[in-house]
């Protein structure tokens, strides 16, 4: 299944976020590159395999997401600090690490199993700044609902002829 910018958008607008801000064409800082080049690499790793167009939808998506007052600057210290650790157990940031390498660190760091918090530890920060904002985009999206059988998405209409059928 092939995520697109138009998921990212109805992504954003399923979760009130101002959808131009996250495909506006503007010139990213230097560290929110890092940040989002993260993400991609995290969604590598924790979106199901039959999805592609990962990165793109992630790029379009994200900046929104980083642009929010007060979550976006814990998004980025939570993704610094994960970074850190990449650095520091394996030698490199975490977009170089090999698809298994990230699955690894993930799961070492403990954010396959730790609860969400967003003012707890490392592990309970990713699991809410990283792991759950990634897969929140992906099932808000039209394309990432079908996954899981959500036809249409919260501000996804699909059109009147899905209100005269059953789900699939």
């Amino acid at each position: 299944m092939e995520l697109s910018r138009r998921d990212a958008l109805a992504a954003l607008s399923a979760l009130g976020t101002t959808a131009a801000a996250g495909c506006a064409v503007r010139a990213p800082q230097e560290s929110e590159q890092s940040v989002v080049e993260s993400y991609v690499a995290v969604a590598t790793v924790v979106y199901p395999s039959p999805v592609s167009g990962v990165e793109s939808f992630v790029r379009s998506f994200l900046p929104a997401r980083l642009d929010r007052p007060r979550h976006g600057p814990a998004m980025y210290e939570t993704v610094e600090e994960l970074q850190g650790v990449s650095r520091e157990w394996y030698g490199a940031e975490l977009s170089a690490l090999d698809p298994a390498t990230r699955d690894s660190l993930l799961r070492e760091v403990g954010a396959d199993a730790a609860d969400e918090d967003p003012d707890g530890t490392l592990a309970e920060r990713v699991r809410f700044y990283v792991v759950n904002e990634l897969l929140l985009a992906l099932y808000s999206s039209p394309t990432g609902g079908e996954l899981v059988g959500i036809e249409n998405p919260q501000s996804h209409p699909g059109g009147s002829d899905t209100y005269q059928r059953g789900p699939k």
